[in-house]
C-alpha cells in the first residue's frame, strides 16, 4: 500500500478467531488479562504465545497504534510512551544498553531535550557532548574523541530548520558501534524515514502531527532493529510510562488524516515563507524550502520530494521581547501557543518556550536571537493566514516597523 492508505488502515481490523472485527480499534480499559487456562497466562508472560496480561507491558489499543507507527516508518517495532519527552528518555537508556554512557548530542535542539541530557541523564553519570550535526568533519572528530554509545539528532532542528545528513551520520554511528537516536517530530514519516537513512532509533511527539488536533499528550520510540525495540519494551515493562488507551485511540484516529493534513500544512508553510520574505517588518526568515537555506543539498537528500515542511521562523524587525509580546498579543486568529501540528496555526516564542531554559549564552550559540519566533502552519485559508500575520506585524506602524 502506499502511505497515503497505510495511514487509514494499518493497524486495524485485527482478526482473532471466532470474533467480530470492529472496524476501527476500540478503547480497550482493562487493566489485567487472563486466560480459561492458567497456562495460557503463563506462557503469555513467559513471551512464548502472544496475548495480553497487564496493561504496563501491553494494550490492544496501545498494541494497535504503535503497529501503525511501526508501519509508517518501516521499524521492527514501536512502543507508544505517556509524553516525546517520556519516549526519549527511553530511547536514550535503551540505545546506551550495553556501550558507553555517553551521548553526542546536536547543539541545535529543542530546550527540554537540552535539559532532559543536562539535568537528568548527566547527573546519572551519562557523560554529554554537543556538536554541530550539519558539519560532517565536526561530528566525525568528535566521534573519535568522546566515542559515543549514543548520537543524537533532530531529522529537522528546533526552531532554526537545521538538516543534517542523516545518512553520513548513521554511516558514522555504525562504524562506531554507537546507537544513532533521532527526534523526528518536526518531519513525520511523509517528509523524513530516518531508519531508511541508517538510524537505530525514531521517537516522535504524538502530542504534535501524529494525533494532529491539540488533544493528546503522548510519544512513540520506534526501533529498527529487534536489539533496540527490545530494549525499549524492557525498560518500559518496569518503569511503565506508557500511553494511556484513550489517548491511543485519538492518536490512532488522528493519524488517519495525517497525508491530507500534513501536505496542506506544508503548502501554507511554504507560501507563508515566501510572503514573510518580502514583508517590511520581517528581517530575515527561516524554511527549508529556501535555496539559499545552508543545508540544501542535505534537504534534497533526506526530504520527500516536492515537501519541506510544516515549520518556519522569522525574526520580527527592530523587536525586543517586549514588542514581540505585544505582537502575539494582536493575533486574532492564530494561536500564541506551545506546541505545534494541530489544525490550526500556532505561532511560539521560543525565548520564553521551548528554548526558556536555555542561558542567553548557549542561545546566542545556536543562533537563537531574542525577535525570532516559530510558526507552524495549519490548515486554514491561506490567506486568513497571512491576513492575521499582516495586521500583528504592522499595528502600531511605530512599534514594529
Amino acid at each position: 500500500m502506499n502511505f497515503e492508505s497505510k495511514v487509514v488502515h494499518a493497524g486495524d481490523r485485527k482478526r482473532r478467531k471466532g470474533a467480530f472485527v470492529p472496524s476501527t480499534t476500540p478503547i480497550h480499559l482493562g487493566t489485567t488479562y487472563f486466560y480459561e487456562s492458567a497456562a495460557t497466562l503463563d506462557r503469555v508472560l513467559g513471551h512464548e504465545e502472544e496475548g495480553f496480561c497487564y496493561v504496563r507491558y501491553n494494550n490492544p489499543t496501545n498494541e494497535a497504534l504503535e503497529e501503525l507507527v511501526t508501519t509508517l516508518e518501516g521499524g521492527y517495532g514501536s512502543l507508544a510512551t505517556s509524553s516525546g519527552m517520556a519516549g526519549l528518555q527511553i530511547a536514550f537508556q535503551a540505545a546506551l544498553t550495553d556501550r558507553p554512557h555517553t551521548i553526542l548530542a546536536s547543539d541545535s535542539i529543542y530546550g527540554a531535550t537540552v535539559s532532559l541530557l543536562d539535568q537528568i541523564m548527566s547527573p546519572f553519570g551519562v557523560k554529554v557532548k554537543y556538536v554541530n550535526m550539519c558539519d560532517l568533519a565536526a561530528v566525525e572528530k568528535a566521534i573519535s574523541e568522546v566515542k559515543p554509545g549514543c548520537i543524537f539528532t533532530e531529522s529537522v532542528s528546533n526552531p532554526l530548520l537545521r538538516v543534517g545528513r542523516l545518512d553520513k551520520i548513521a554511516e558514522m554511528s555504525r562504524a562506531a558501534g554507537a546507537s544513532l537516536v533521532v527526534d523526528s517530530t518536526f518531519a513525520t514519516p511523509i517528509l523524513v524515514r530516518p531508519l531508511d537513512l541508517g538510524a537505530h532509533i525514531v521517537v516522535h511527539s504524538a502530542t504534535k502531527y501524529l494525533a494532529g488536533h491539540g488533544d493528546v499528550l503522548g510519544g512513540v520510540v520506534v526501533s529498527g532493529d529487534e536489539e533496540h525495540h527490545q530494549a525499549v519494551r524492557s525498560i518500559a515493562r518496569i518503569n511503565g510510562p506508557l500511553l494511556g488507551p484513550f489517548e491511543s485511540y485519538l492518536t490512532m484516529r488522528g493519524i488517519k488524516t495525517l497525508a491530507v493534513r500534513f501536505e496542506r500544512q506544508c503548502r501554507n508553510a511554504k507560501a507563508l515563507a515566501e510572503w514573510l520574505s518580502q514583508h517590511p517588518c520581517v528581517e530575515r526568515v527561516y524554511y527549508c524550502a529556501d535555496p539559499q537555506h545552508p543545508d540544501a543539498e542535505a534537504i534534497a537528500h533526506c526530504f520527500t520530494p516536492g515537501l519541506f515542511g510544516a515549520i518556519l521562523s522569522f525574526e520580527i524587525k527592530n523587536a525586543d521581547k517586549a514588542r514581540v509580546l505585544a505582537f502575539m498579543d494582536r493575533l486574532q486568529m492564530i494561536v500564541p501557543g506551545t506546541s505545534l501540528g494541530d489544525v490550526h496555526t500556532l505561532l511560539l516564542y521560543p525565548l520564553i518556550a521551548s528554548h526558556r531554559t536555555i542561558s542567553p549564552k548557549m542561545r546566542e550559540r545556536m543562533g537563537l536571537r531574542e525577535n525570532l519566533v516559530r510558526v507552524a502552519a495549519g490548515i486554514e485559508h491561506l490567506e486568513d493566514i497571512k491576513a492575521d500575520l499582516d495586521q500583528a506585524l504592522r499595528a502600531p506602524a511605530n512599534t514594529l516597523g
